[in-house]
């Protein structure tokens, strides 16, 4: 006898085998017998009696098979949940978690509602939404909302409108490090055996200073040992010798900058420089932000130097080509938070 999968049988006619089999079994017959009969396995039999004994006829019905087009969330609950993500930290709501993760918003699913999802439908359910696993920006717990406001919509438009008046140039300034052992990007490998990239095991750094504008002006300094007051003053002297107009420079609150030998500079050269300063924690409304990870990542996380000279020298040529591409240089003000200096 062929023995059939009733798996492969719609569900009406497998809900019609269970009533068979059970019909059979309660007169008492074998359910090897009835294996024989029905054409199905021992083991298919024995399943529908045990589920019979535990739930009774409810166990014999046909159920929908399949992974459920709408899952278990109703569309206010789906709207609630998504909207909690977006307006919320794992950690304001509560939750063991600092990012948002398919396990965080399970919790909070189970949390709100009582409804007990997988990861993979919370994964599913996020695709609907359009979320997509993002690195997050990170956010200084001291940053002011009201100063980010007053400058977005008051201070920096009052500084163009004078710019306007005295014809200067806008820079936006900014200093940083570079280190021998920063790397960026991914490089192809065989499956569990991880790339191996040589390079010294020696550290060294420099740094360097840039101030750039929306025209496309680009103007920096490499040096070797850390960012002093001596340091800016020698930058600001180059910038002053290398502009005919008058100069606006928007840098942040860096201690430097609001010293007193810069003060006392800036005010014996204010017929040339002024000084801008941003609100606090708030680098992400600096255009040259976005100058400082493309030399980090294309001039010194792609490329191995062997020394600091060498550090310096690939440094000081990337600057130098991307002066060259004043077209690059204006896409850096076309970033999601600096867009509002583009114009």
């Amino acid at each position: 006898m062929n023995v059939s999968d009733a798996r492969s049988l719609p569900s009406i006619a497998q809900e019609d085998l269970r009533r068979k089999a059970i019909k059979a079994f309660v007169s008492g017959t074998k359910q090897i017998d009835i294996a024989k009969i029905l054409g199905v396995t021992r083991q298919a039999v024995g399943r529908w009696v045990a589920a019979y004994r535990r739930e009774g006829t409810k166990a014999l019905k046909a159920k929908k098979r399949g992974r459920p087009k709408k899952g278990a969330l109703l569309p206010w609950q789906a709207a609630q949940i998504a909207k909690a993500i977006i307006d919320h930290h794992p950690e304001q709501l509560k939750l063991p978690f600092c990012l948002w993760t398919r396990e965080a918003v399970a919790q909070l699913v189970e949390k709100r509602f009582g409804i007990q999802l997988s990861i993979w439908t919370i994964g599913r359910y996020l695709a609907r939404w359009e979320f997509t696993p993002q690195k997050p920006i990170r956010q200084a717990y001291e940053k002011n909302p009201e100063a980010v406001r007053q400058w977005l919509e008051e201070k920096y438009p009052a500084i163009c409108t004078l710019a306007k008046r005295e014809k200067a140039r806008i820079y936006w300034g900014d200093e940083m490090g570079l280190r021998s052992d920063h790397a960026t990007g991914r490089s192809y490998g065989k499956r569990g055996n991880t790339p191996v990239i040589p390079g010294t095991g020696q550290r060294f750094h420099c740094s360097m200073i840039s101030a750039i504008t929306n025209r496309g002006r680009l103007n920096f300094m490499v040096f070797k040992n850390r960012f002093t007051t001596k340091v800016f003053l020698e930058f600001l002297n180059r910038l002053r010798k290398q502009n005919r107009h008058k100069i606006f420079l928007i840098v942040d609150n860096h201690p430097v900058h609001r010293s007193v030998k810069v003060k006392r500079w800036v005010e014996n050269n204010s017929d040339h420089i002024c000084l801008f300063f941003l609100p606090s924690y708030s680098p992400e409304l600096n255009p040259d932000e976005l100058l400082n990870q493309d030399v980090k990542s294309n001039a010194v996380g792609r490329r191995r130097a062997k020394n600091q000279l060498e550090l310096m020298r690939n440094t000081r040529g990337y600057l130098r080509s991307r002066q060259r591409q004043p077209h690059i240089v204006k896409k850096y003000f076309h970033g999601k938070h600096v867009s509002y200096a583009a114009a």
